[in-house]
């Protein structure tokens, strides 16, 4: 089960750099129900994972330019904050109903990259209203950072709309300064946790290796793939695993 676990790990790198999100959701129903971790303990070991792919991906992307640090610096003190607090709140949730808020964060995931692959291509976002863009924007990263808290998604498939949308970043620039938001708030995720003493640190380094290797690829790629074939193949995959967490841990008890 590892290989197949390590496999997955390939294709959240892959997709990270690609897309700047939503393979990082896929993380901890990777650790929960492929490789038989407990869901505590699977968020747990998403945060450093995450974190450290995203940060190698983000170097990548801004080597080429495509990162607005200023922007990822504002967008980032949110949603640092905010998964800092969540994550220090989430030991009094049981793990089953952190399964249950991810499956729901999965679907919302599916369902945006799935509007996004079917409708024509948007021209160039004008310049936003700046008192919608100055509140709208960290409305946006105190989400994003909850989420990241309560269970260890890094949020990118929230962070890329709000950017193109909110601040007027082009999509290219939107991907890299996402994944820095990212190793921002799973930095402050990680830091607010309790249980860190129980991971299994050396298939934690190994997992994340690879899905290095998949971003540093991805981000090559990036270049080259039709975003829109790809978000659309990759939605209908994120809609059956979010249905699947969903039937799982809707209405059961404590895992």
């Amino acid at each position: 089960m590892q290989a197949l676990g390590y496999a997955f790990a390939l294709a959240i790198g892959l997709t990270l750099g690609m897309l700047g999100g939503g393979g990082s959701i896929l993380t901890v129903p990777v650790f929960v129900y492929v490789l038989g971790y407990d869901p505590k303990l699977a968020i747990a070991m998403s945060l450093p994972v995450v974190g450290v792919t995203s940060l190698v991906g983000a170097i990548g992307h801004w080597r080429a330019d495509n990162v607005r640090v200023r922007t990822a610096l504002l967008f980032g003190v949110f949603t640092m904050a905010a998964a800092y607090v969540a994550a220090r709140y989430s030991i009094r949730l049981q793990g089953r109903a952190q399964l249950l808020i991810l499956g729901v964060a999965i679907l919302s995931a599916a369902l945006l990259m799935l509007r996004d692959s079917l409708r024509p291509a948007p021209p160039a976002p004008a310049t936003v209203a700046g008192d919608r863009s100055r509140f709208a924007l960290p409305l946006a990263g105190l989400a994003v950072g909850v989420l990241t808290g309560l269970v260890g998604a890094g949020g990118g498939f929230l962070i890329v709309p709000a950017l193109v949308l909110l601040a007027a970043v082009p999509m290219r620039q939107a991907i890299g300064t996402s994944l820095t938001v990212i190793a921002m708030n799973t930095a402050a995720g990680f830091a607010g946790l309790r249980n860190i003493a129980t991971i299994p640190w050396a298939f934690v380094l190994t997992f994340g290796a690879v899905a290095v290797t998949g971003i540093i690829v991805g981000t090559v790629a990036a270049r080259h793939v039709r975003q829109t074939t790809l978000k659309r193949g990759f939605a209908v995959f994120l809609l059956t695993v979010a249905i699947l967490l969903v039937w799982q841990n809707w209405g059961r008890g404590s895992p």
